[in-house]
C-alpha cells in the first residue's frame, strides 16, 4: 500500500516557514511513515530561532550548515548529501524534499532514477523544472487551507476558487483542457471514461495536480463543479458501490444526437398508396 513506505522527509529551512510543518506531517500521513526526519540551514541566524519550539514537537533533528561564502548555499549541498547516504543505505522507499529551491532538481531526478518515491513540497514560487522532477508536488499553501463545505453556495466557491495558484496544474483552465484529453483517451465509442482511471493519469501526468488546489477535497466534486463534463453513476454487483464515468459535454452532446429518436417517425400505414377518391367519385356521376 501506499501509505507503508517508509519516507525520508529532508526539509530546507531556508526556503520553509515553520507555520507549515503541521500540514507538512499530516500530508506525509497520507504517502507513508517519516523515519528520517531532518531540518538543514545555520542554526546561528537569528531568522531560524523561531524554528526551535517546532523542532522539539515534531522530533526534527536539527542539521547545522554554517555559510562559508557568500552567494553559495551550503545548506542544499549538506541536504542532497545526506539524501545519498540515506539513499545508499537502503532504509527507506521514498523521500519528501520541503523547499521551493530549484536547486534540488537534480537530487528529485536522481532519486526516482534508484526506484524511489519522491514527494516535493514548497510554496507556490517553486520553479516549475523542480515539481516535473517529483512523482507527486504539494503546495503548502494549499495544504493548509479549510476544505470547502458540502454546503457552501456556488458563489462562495467561486471566490475561493479564483483565489488558488495560476502556475503549472493550478490553471483551472489548463486543468480543463488536461482532462478533456485524457478523458478521450480512455473513453470507450460512447465517451464515457472510468474517472478512476482518468484521475490516476492526471496525477501521474502532472506530479502538482492536487484538488485542494481548486477548492475540493475530492475529484468527484471537483469535476462536477465544471460545466464542461458530465457525470454518469453506475451501480456494481455490491449494492454499496458504485462507479463514477465522466463524459466531455462535447461528446455528450455528439452522443445524444445518435440516439436520439426521430422527432416523426412514418407509419407503415402511411407509406400505403391511398386511393384516388376524386377520381372515383366522378366516374360514379358518370
Amino acid at each position: 500500500m501506499e501509505n507503508d513506505k517508509k519516507i525520508a522527509v529532508l526539509i530546507d529551512a531556508d526556503n520553509v516557514s515553520e507555520k507549515y510543518i503541521k500540514y507538512i506531517f499530516d500530508e506525509i500521513a497520507n504517502h507513508g511513515t517519516p523515519t528520517y526526519k531532518r531540518i538543514y540551514g545555520d542554526w546561528t541566524k537569528p531568522n531560524l530561532a523561531s524554528w526551535k519550539t517546532v523542532l522539539l514537537n515534531y522530533s526534527i533533528t536539527p542539521i547545522q550548515q554554517y555559510s562559508y561564502t557568500t552567494g553559495k548555499n551550503a545548506t542544499d549541498a549538506a541536504l542532497i548529501i545526506d539524501a545519498m547516504d540515506i539513499l545508499y543505505s537502503k532504509s527507506v522507499d521514498g523521500f519528501c524534499i520541503v523547499s521551493s529551491d530549484s536547486d534540488f532538481t537534480k537530487l528529485a531526478s536522481r532519486l526516482r532514477e534508484a526506484g524511489m518515491y519522491v514527494i516535493g513540497m514548497g510554496e507556490k514560487k517553486t520553479p516549475q523544472p523542480f515539481i516535473a522532477a517529483c512523482e507527486k508536488f504539494k503546495y503548502l499553501e494549499v495544504l493548509g487551507v479549510i476544505p470547502a463545505s458540502p454546503y457552501e453556495t456556488n458563489e462562495q466557491a467561486k471566490t475561493r476558487v479564483q483565489g488558488t495558484p495560476q502556475e503549472g496544474m493550478a490553471s483551472i483552465d489548463e486543468l480543463i483542457e488536461a482532462i478533456k484529453i485524457i478523458v478521450t483517451e480512455s473513453s470507450d465509442e460512447d465517451g464515457w471514461a472510468f474517472l478512476g482511471e482518468v484521475g490516476i493519469k492526471l496525477n501521474k501526468r502532472y506530479p502538482d495536480f492536487d484538488t485542494r488546489n481548486y477548492g475540493h477535497v475530492k475529484l468527484t466534486p471537483l469535476i462536477a463543479s465544471l460545466k464542461q463534463f458530465e457525470i454518469q453513476s453506475r451501480r456494481t454487483s455490491n449494492p454499496n458501490i458504485s462507479h463514477k464515468y465522466i463524459r466531455n459535454k462535447a461528446e455528450a452532446e455528439i452522443g445524444n444526437k445518435k440516439t436520439r429518436t426521430p422527432e416523426a417517425i412514418v407509419s407503415p400505414e402511411e407509406y400505403r398508396v391511398k386511393p384516388n377518391v376524386r377520381s372515383r367519385t366522378k366516374s360514379i356521376k358518370r
